[in-house]
C-alpha cells in the first residue's frame, strides 16, 4: 500500500535519494550539481588535469594547453567560484592550483563511467 506524504504549497515532494540508500539529501545534491556545471566544460576539465602536474600561473596553462590567456582566466575564475581551484600569491605572481587532489580521481571517475557507457553506443 503506498504511503500519503502531507505537502505544503510549493514543497516538492521528497526526492528518492534521501530515503537512505545513498545518504544525499536534497541540499547536498545542490552541491553535487554545483560543482557538476562546473565540471560540464571540457577546458575546464584540461585546465584541472594540468594543475594535477601541480601550481601553474596563467602563463604556463596557456603554453601548456594552447588555449587563449582570455579563454584561460575565464574558466579560471569559474574554476575558483566553484571553489575546485584556490590561488596562491608570489610577489606579482598568482598561481591557481588544485583545492583539494580528490578532484582528480573525481574526473578519473567520470571518465571511466564516460568510457564504460559509450562503448556499447553506436549512435549519438
Amino acid at each position: 500500500m503506498a504511503e500519503e506524504i502531507a505537502m505544503h504549497d510549493g514543497e516538492s515532494p521528497p526526492s528518492a535519494l534521501t530515503d537512505g540508500t545513498t545518504g544525499l539529501h536534497d541540499g547536498e545534491l545542490q552541491s553535487v550539481a554545483f560543482l557538476a556545471k562546473s565540471l560540464s566544460d571540457e577546458n575546464r576539465l584540461r585546465i584541472l588535469l594540468c594543475l594535477g602536474r601541480g601550481k601553474k600561473a596563467v602563463g604556463s596553462i596557456v603554453e601548456e594547453l594552447g588555449l587563449s590567456q582570455p579563454l584561460v582566466s575565464h574558466h579560471l575564475k569559474e574554476l575558483k567560484r566553484t571553489l575546485l581551484v584556490t590561488i596562491e600569491r608570489s610577489g606579482p605572481f598568482i598561481y591557481y592550483q588544485l583545492s583539494d587532489p580528490a578532484i582528480l580521481a573525481t574526473v578519473r571517475d567520470l571518465n571511466a563511467v564516460a568510457q564504460n557507457l559509450l562503448a556499447t553506443r553506436k549512435t549519438f
